[in-house]
């Protein structure tokens, strides 16, 4: 089986993003956890990027949060060089 892929980075991101979006709204810790359903220590991890988050889960904190989910990706992102495409390269 292929190991799971974790960009630790990416998640410390996401988790900085709801603790902005937290503290500017004055939103606690609790409150994610009567709006999301999900435990205290669940929540905990989110929160310390403990864990890797699913979509369904980001969907839930951007509506606890009041935001729209695409608001809890919004940092800055390097994308990676690659080399051209295959179809770009075949018959060169």
């Amino acid at each position: 089986m292929a190991k799971q892929y974790r960009n630790q980075e990416f998640i410390d991101q996401i988790a900085n993003k709801i603790s902005e979006i937290r503290g500017s709204k004055g939103i606690v810790q609790e409150d994610i956890v009567d709006r999301t359903g999900f435990t205290q220590k669940q929540v905990w991890k989110i929160l310390n990027a403990k864990i890797n988050p699913t979509i369904s889960t980001l969907e839930a904190v951007a509506k606890a949060l009041e935001v729209h989910p695409k608001e809890l990706l919004e940092f800055d992102f390097e994308l990676p060089k690659y080399p051209p495409l295959r179809k770009d390269r075949k018959g060169k």
